[in-house]
């Protein structure tokens, strides 16, 4: 593995010392043909030159719901080959996959991580598992990242290399700055053309760029397409024209929604020192109450008067320092009081009596029934939900609805 120390070159790059570049089969400056423009590229060394993903795309969210990564930045989603037609590959070599690509980067290069917790965010708050996505679905499609690319390839070498170049890639496409000299900023009012949105990007980056919105006609992708002369370890970008999927974006009355936007108020928190009953069935909620229904995320809150303390991920778990909210869908029950909850992990439950742990996963079959008393999740009747301790860092937290040493509760906010 490569040493830990960052350097600062011109052009304001972040730059570590790529895993490869002493151990490459291929010469430090490219000479031979671009990428997608080879006649015979089956001829060429795939270590060399990439193929069959020869355009590579540099792929940026722009997350509110929840948001993502800082106000006035857009954030990293991937760096992807594409084939020369448009067409893609993907989960290439699953003996070549990685579920430790935090720990990984950690000891190879934790300049590249620490910016990376910050500007490439999992919008369900778990961005090891987002990071382990990307690099197996598309890193391992990468010829010229293939182990066999380096004389003395240690474990590891092709993730370094593969998120210190995307990020290296990522920072001279700042498109928040680019689409605000050009007038265009997130507002809750106004609305954009396409064409303009084209036109502010392709003034700096010399081509079209792919724009894309979700149903709502809200603005919230950009992938920016690349052809490489040689290694994409030390290799030479050059922009091109998207070849494949065309942008999604209509035309005209496009949103541009700000980030943490304030102007809804956050919703209200509370805490109780109650013990939940250790039983898996839970109890009616209180008179009066109504079930909670539709997509939303789930706050935390600890101590008296309550404080905000994170909030729950995707598999149950409680993560309390940065990343962002998972989605929970709740689904009333016929007595119209309770509801079940489930994430993209699956159904929620709270686990047999001698655990009685929070746990949100496909091999839950049978959901638990939750109840809402107005200001907080309730499970058995009570708002009181317990960890070992309050989560720290990168830990996540299990959840359970019997005493233990930190009592929290959960507010629900609406998606």
């Amino acid at each position: 593995m490569f040493g830990k120390t960052c350097l600062l070159p011109q052009a304001g790059l972040l730059l570590e010392s790529l895993a490869g570049l002493a151990q490459l089969q291929c010469p430090l400056l490219a000479t031979g043909p671009q990428s997608c423009h080879a006649p015979n590229p089956d001829s060429l060394n795939s270590c060399c030159y990439n193929t069959p993903g020869g355009q590579l795309l540099l792929t940026q969210f722009w997350d509110t719901a929840p948001s993502t990564g800082p106000a006035d930045s857009w954030t990293l989603h991937g760096l992807w080959p594409d084939n020369c037609d448009g067409s893609y590959e993907q989960y290439c070599a699953p003996e070549r996959e990685f579920t430790n690509i935090t720990a990984v980067l950690a000891q190879g290069a934790p300049c590249t991580l620490n910016y990376m917790q910050t500007y490439w965010k999992d919008y369900q708050g778990n961005d090891e598992s987002f990071w382990e996505h990307e690099f197996n679905k598309h890193g391992t499609c990468i010829s010229t990242l293939d182990p066999k690319c380096y004389r003395r390839h240690q474990p590891g070498d092709e993730v370094v290399d593969y998120f210190v170049r995307a990020v290296q890639l990522f920072k001279t496409l700042p498109s928040y700055a680019w689409l605000k000299q050009a007038g265009i900023v997130p507002s809750n009012t106004q609305t954009y053309t396409r064409a303009d949105i084209q036109a502010a990007l392709k003034k700096h980056h010399g081509h079209d760029v792919i724009i894309n919105c979700n149903k709502k006609k809200e603005l919230n992708e950009l992938w920016y397409h690349y052809n490489a002369f040689g290694s994409v370890v030390n290799g030479r970008f050059v922009p091109v024209d998207p070849v494949g999927s065309p942008s999604t974006c209509p035309e005209t009355g496009i949103k541009y929604l700000p980030k943490y936007d304030t102007s809804v108020p956050p919703p209200s928190t509370t805490t109780t020192t109650t013990t939940a009953s250790p039983t898996t069935t839970a109890a009616p909620a209180p008179t009066g109450t109504v079930a909670l229904s539709g997509k939303g995320y789930l706050y935390a809150s600890t101590g008296t008067p309550a404080s905000a303390a994170g909030f729950l991920i995707s598999g149950g778990k409680w993560y309390a320092t940065g990343g962002t909210p998972a989605t929970y869908t709740a689904t009333p029950n016929p007595d119209g009081l309770t509801f079940t909850l489930n994430s993209s992990k699956g159904n929620c439950a709270i686990q047999d009596a001698a655990d009685s742990s929070l746990l949100c996963s496909a091999d839950v079959v049978t959901g638990s029934s939750f109840g809402w008393n107005g200001q907080a999740l309730t499970y058995g009747g009570s708002p009181a939900f317990f960890a070992d301790s309050v989560p720290q860092g990168q830990t996540q937290a299990t959840v359970y609805a019997v005493e233990k040493a930190v009592g929290v509760t959960f507010s629900w906010s609406p998606r």
